[in-house]
């Protein structure tokens, strides 16, 4: 993605940011339970499109980086996930 491609995109993402060249998001859950069943569905997703994100979970909050490093930036597919997450949260 150019550099206008990536901030359309970002624009039409939920709450989504670039931060350190990468795509960025807090999400926030009412229990440790509901975080980690959203990390779940989102893991299986992921391994479906081989593309998985850099993420960490501290009891209800999600943090999530998309970047393809083979690519050295964020790509299509990072904007996928991006997507996909927010369906899954919505």
């Amino acid at each position: 993605m150019n550099d206008s491609e990536l901030k359309e995109a970002i624009g039409q993402l939920k709450g989504w940011e670039l931060v350190d060249s990468k795509l960025h998001k807090r999400f926030s859950f009412s229990s440790f339970s509901e975080a980690f069943g959203f990390m779940t569905r989102v893991a299986l997703e992921a391994e479906k499109m081989n593309h998985h994100p850099d993420w960490t979970n501290n009891y209800n909050r999600v943090l999530v980086d998309l970047f393809t490093h083979d690519a050295g930036r964020v790509t299509e597919l990072d904007v996928q996930l991006a997507r996909h997450m927010d369906q899954i949260n919505s």
